[in-house]
């Protein structure tokens, strides 16, 4: 009787293959649930204790054009932020509600802290999220949330014509510490809508976005997150594991 048979040496490697796809796959999926976790240590820039800088400007109000469409932009204030990102949402110019709007202007929305919040003892007991046009922060844990200054965060629109710029601000993640400096400015488009902005940090509710004109954005200390290290790090595994298991042959064996 002739047949197939998988020897001792070859179930083991079916083995160590079905456990090396299990656990890259499970460590894959929490990975990617947590990659936008503020990282566990934090060393925060100086700069970082500082408020906004908001001054006066001469800067007349200028069109500016992008995507075929001109805008009027109408700076308010000079403004610069230092800021760790706590959440972020990219803004698609072809996406229903800036579309309608004609805006196209509008590259992102950040959220970020800054001054006696970069002293929290308990951030990754906060959650953070970018609604569409907002910021949003909640927790379970009291203690975090009374420690917490709702006026040192801030949802910022920021647009920019400069491609650069544009480039640049796609490589931000949740941890990064940046410098954003421009204008606090208004700005519309014809057959569009008109934006303003806020020009206080104390303001709540609808309108308390600031909108900046971005001339300079930097990343000061880019975050260093494991989780997703581990994404990469996980993917490669289980495509090894993968690998392995279905390119692995039956042995054939007489009897």
């Amino acid at each position: 009787m002739r047949g197939f048979e998988r020897g001792t040496g070859f179930r083991r490697a079916m083995r160590l293959s079905s456990l090396l796809i299990m656990t890259s796959a499970a460590l894959l999926l929490v990975s990617v649930w947590n990659r936008n976790a503020l990282p566990g240590r934090i060393d925060f820039d100086p700069r970082l204790a500082l408020e906004p800088a908001q001054t006066g400007t001469n800067r007349a109000p200028f069109p500016v054009t992008f995507n075929d469409v001109e805008y009027f932009v109408e700076p308010e204030y000079a403004y610069e932020l230092f800021g760790m990102i706590v959440s972020f949402r990219h803004h698609d110019g072809q996406s229903r509600m800036h579309r309608l709007a004609n805006d196209h202007l509008n590259m992102l929305d950040v959220c970020v802290i800054w001054g006696g919040n970069t002293e929290h003892p308990d951030l990754a007991e906060l959650s953070f999220w970018n609604g569409i046009f907002t910021c949003n922060v909640t927790t379970r844990d009291r203690d975090a949330w009374e420690a917490f200054d709702m006026y040192q965060l801030s949802n910022n629109h920021l647009v920019s014509d400069d491609e650069y710029i544009r480039d640049r601000v796609t490589r931000i993640r949740v941890g990064d510490q940046i410098r954003v400096r421009g204008y606090l400015a208004s700005y519309s488009s014809p057959n569009g809508g008109r934006r303003g902005t806020s020009t206080t940090r104390k303001d709540t509710g609808d309108g308390a976005c600031e909108t900046i004109y971005v001339e300079d954005f930097e990343i000061i200390t880019a975050a260093t997150n494991y989780w997703r290290m581990s994404i990469y790090a996980s993917a490669l595994l289980l495509a090894v594991g993968l690998g392995s298991h279905f390119r692995r042959p039956y042995r054939p064996y007489a009897d």
